[in-house]
C-alpha cells in the first residue's frame, strides 16, 4: 500500500493505492453502462473511534483484489467505457469534527447534512479524467466515535458488489479471509450471446432490437425524454422530494406475515416476510397516492440476477447485475385486495426473473449497444417513477451492520436523501434489533404534507402492538 498526503488544519487528504498495477483495461458491461457514472453515497456510524492510518493500510491491501476501484475510467474508440487498472488510487480524507456524535437512528436520521461526512467526486467529470472511482472520508467526532463516509461510482458495481467490497475490507483489516471477486465482464456478453433466437425477434421499425423483454422493462427514450427525466430528478434534489424513514420491528413483521399467510390459507401458496412488508408498503402508498380506481399501479421490483442464471454469472461476479420486474394492477384492486394476495403477486413478480428472461434482456442491451443506442436506454421502471410506478429496492440481506473494523459494528447506517420520488429502500436494522427493517421512502412534497396527519403513522404500523409504532421521520432533499 502507498499513500500520499496533503494537510490542512481541519483535515488531511491522502491518495491510497494498492502499490501494484496490472495495467488491465476492464471494459464495462452493458449493465454497467446502463447505470451511468453517478456515485452512490453511504455512511456508517461507529461509537468507537476508528484508526485512520490502519484503515488506509488495510484499504491498500484490499485494493489488490479490487483493482478496478483504484483505476480510472476511459472512453473506448467505439464509445463504450473501460476502467484502466493503473492504480491511480482512492481518495481518503481524515477530518476532525468540533461536535459530538449525534444519537442517530430511525427517529433521527443523518440525511440532513450528510454531505459534510462525504468526499464527493463529480459524476460528469469522470471519463478520461483523474477522478477516483471510490472515495473515503473518515470523520472523528468530538468526545469519541467516527463516521465512515463512502462514495462509489455506480458504473463499476451494484449494491451487492459495493457491500461485498466493504465486507472484504473489514475482513482484511481484522486479518480474516474472504472470497476474491471476479471482474470478468465477459460473462455478461456471453449471457447475451446464449439467448435463444426466438427471444431476439421484434418489430424492426420500433427501435427495440430485443423483443418483448426489452420493450417491457427497458425503453429506448425519444428525443428529449431522458433530458426531461434528469430535469425532474434535479428538481427533486433541490427540495421537491422528501425522504420519510420509519422502522418496522421484528414482532411487527411477524404479525404482518402471519396476516398475509392467513389470507392465503388453503391455497398452498407461500410468501416471505419481505413479500408481506413490500405488499403492505405498496397498499399504504397506493392509498396515499389516491389515484382513480381504473389507474394502473406498477411496482418496480429491483433484483440481483446472479442467482437466476445458474453458473452463467458466478456468485462472486463483481459489477452490476441488477434487473427488475413490474407487477401491476388497478388502483382499486390495490386498495381492496387482501394483504396476502398482494404479497403473492409480488412473489410471482420476482419469479418472472427466469434465466431465459435475463439472457434475452442482456441480448437486448448488447444489441442496443452495438447499434449505438445504449445511451438512450432507460429502465421503464425509472422512466415511470414520476407517474405510475413505485420502485422497491430491498437491501435487507446486505451486511450493513457487519462492517466491523475492530472497534465494533456500526450503530447506524444512512445515505443521502433520494431525489427520485416513489422510491423505497428496505434496509436491515442493527443486530440488537433482532431482525427488524428500516424503510426509507422518497415522496413528492404534496404527499408529504398529507402524511403530517397523525393517522398515517397508524396506517403504516397497523400490525404493531399498541404504543410501539415508530414515528415517521421527514428529511427533504437539497
Amino acid at each position: 500500500m502507498t499513500a500520499s498526503a496533503t494537510e490542512s488544519d481541519a483535515k488531511r487528504s491522502f491518495t491510497v493505492c494498492a502499490g501494484e498495477a496490472s495495467g488491465d483495461r476492464i471494459r464495462l458491461s452493458v449493465y454497467d453502462m446502463l447505470i451511468g457514472t453517478v456515485y452512490t453515497p453511504r455512511a456508517f456510524f461507529y461509537r468507537e473511534t476508528l484508526d485512520g492510518e490502519a484503515l488506509r493500510a488495510s484499504l491498500g491491501r484490499t485494493l489488490r483484489n479490487f483493482p478496478i476501484l483504484s483505476g480510472r475510467m476511459k472512453k473506448d474508440p467505439d464509445g463504450g467505457l473501460s476502467v484502466l487498472c493503473d492504480d491511480s488510487g482512492v481518495r481518503f480524507v481524515e477530518a476532525q469534527a468540533s461536535v459530538p456524535m449525534p444519537d442517530y437512528g430511525p427517529r433521527h436520521t443523518a440525511k440532513k447534512g450528510l454531505d459534510r461526512y462525504l468526499s464527493h467526486a463529480m459524476p460528469f467529470w469522470v471519463v478520461d479524467r483523474d477522478t477516483p472511482l471510490f472515495t473515503v472520508k473518515l470523520t472523528h467526532m468530538k468526545g469519541g466515535g467516527s463516521i465512515l463516509g463512502l462514495t462509489m461510482n455506480h458504473a463499476v458495481g451494484d449494491g451487492s458488489s459495493y457491500m461485498s467490497f466493504l465486507e472484504a475490507w473489514s475482513h482484511e483489516h481484522r486479518g480474516l479471509g474472504y472470497a476474491k471477486p471476479s471482474h470478468d465482464r465477459g460473462v455478461i456478453d456471453a449471457l447475451a450471446a446464449s439467448a435463444s433466437d426466438d427471444t431476439l425477434t421484434g418489430d424492426p421499425t420500433s427501435g427495440l432490437t430485443g423483443g418483448l423483454t426489452g420493450g417491457a422493462h427497458l425503453t429506448v427514450t425519444g428525443r428529449g425524454q431522458k433530458t426531461a427525466f434528469v430535469g425532474r430528478a434535479l428538481k427533486g434534489s433541490l427540495g421537491g422530494v422528501t425522504t420519510v424513514t420509519t422502522r418496522f420491528t421484528a414482532a411487527e413483521l411477524t404479525a404482518m406475515k402471519d396476516a398475509a399467510m392467513a389470507d392465503l390459507a388453503g391455497t398452498e401458496r407461500w410468501v416471505s416476510t419481505n413479500d408481506a412488508l413490500t405488499a403492505h408498503l405498496w397498499k399504504v402508498l397506493g392509498t396515499l397516492r389516491d389515484r382513480p380506481d381504473t389507474s394502473e399501479e406498477r411496482l418496480g421490483l429491483i433484483a440481483d440476477f446472479r442467482s437466476f442464471v445458474g453458473a452463467a454469472v458466478p456468485d462472486d461476479y463483481w459489477g452490476n447485475a441488477v434487473t427488475n420486474t413490474r407487477p401491476g394492477m388497478t388502483a382499486a384492486e390495490l386498495r381492496s385486495r387482501p394483504l396476502g394476495e398482494i404479497a403473492a403477486t409480488i412473489r410471482a413478480g420476482y419469479a418472472e426473473n427466469t434465466e431465459e428472461r435475463i439472457r434475452a434482456e442482456a441480448a437486448f442491451l448488447c444489441a442496443e449497444r452495438d447499434a449505438g443506442r445504449l445511451k438512450r436506454v432507460m429502465t421503464t421502471m425509472g422512466l415511470d417513477a414520476f407517474d405510475n410506478t413505485i420502485a422497491i429496492n430491498n437491501w435487507s440481506k446486505l451486511p450493513f451492520y457487519r462492517i466491523d473494523f475492530g472497534q465494533g459494528a456500526p450503530f447506524w447506517y444512512d445515505f443521502s436523501p433520494i431525489p427520485i420520488p416513489w422510491t423505497v429502500h428496505i434496509a436491515p436494522t442493527p443486530a440488537d434489533q433482532d431482525g427488524g427493517r428500516d424503510v426509507h421512502i422518497a415522496l413528492p412534497r404534496t404527499q408529504v404534507r398529507a402524511l403530517q396527519e397523525p393517522s398515517w403513522v397508524g396506517r403504516f404500523h397497523r400490525y404493531a402492538d399498541s404504543g410501539e409504532a415508530f414515528p415517521l421521520t421527514f428529511v427533504a432533499a437539497g
